[in-house]
């Protein structure tokens, strides 16, 4: 027995020639195509992107898309056309009074924000986590079991800068007395 299957291909760039129908359809797919075209002419200028991409969002509510819609063709008209970090500030305000004007919230915003400081504190909890390894190792090596002891208070801190110092102090401190003063100074 022999199956067949057959796919229609459509290369997204010969829509170039149809933007005004892409502008005049309702379809999300429409929103789509033009994203990618848009990405794909504005490569090499970043301003013209900004400007493309917020008319893109400006289009998906005046489109009076569900929300949930506008939040997942946000998402991604933002992943597709990404700007660097001071364009897309300006980006973000000019999306804010976008919204004031519409009665509409953007929440990819807030989702946006959240995954930046979620980002922050991961970086901040994986410099931790490598600090106290560190930490941990150098206690056992320098002061045995004694060392090891201090390791449940040192991991207590959440302070970064303090368990750098911690980390420093281990080679320099002669006792297990000196290095908890260290950080009991810091933490005060």
């Amino acid at each position: 027995m022999f199956v067949e299957f057959q796919f229609p291909i459509v290369k997204l760039v010969d829509y170039q020639q149809r933007l005004s129908e892409l502008e005049n359809d309702g379809n999300p797919f429409a929103t789509v195509i033009m994203a990618h075209l848009a990405a794909l002419n504005t490569t090499s200028d970043r301003n013209e992107r900004k400007v493309q991409k917020l008319a893109l969002v400006r289009r998906l509510y005046e489109q009076g898309l569900e929300e949930q819609d506008v939040i997942n063709l946000f998402a991604f008209i933002d992943w597709m056309m990404t700007l660097p970090a001071e364009l897309e500030a300006e980006f973000d305000r000019e999306v804010q009074q976008l919204e004031a004007r519409q009665s509409m919230k953007y929440v990819t915003s807030i989702e946006r924000n959240a995954r930046e400081k979620g980002k922050e504190e991961g970086k901040k909890e994986a410099k931790k986590e490598t600090f106290i390894k560190g930490i941990s190792l150098g206690l056992r090596l320098k002061f045995g079991d004694k060392g090891r002891d201090l390791l449940p208070e040192i991991e207590a801190i959440e302070d970064v800068d303090t368990l750098e110092a911690i980390l420093e102090a281990i080679e320099t401190t002669a006792t297990v007395d000196e290095l908890r003063q260290i950080y009991q100074t810091t933490t005060e």
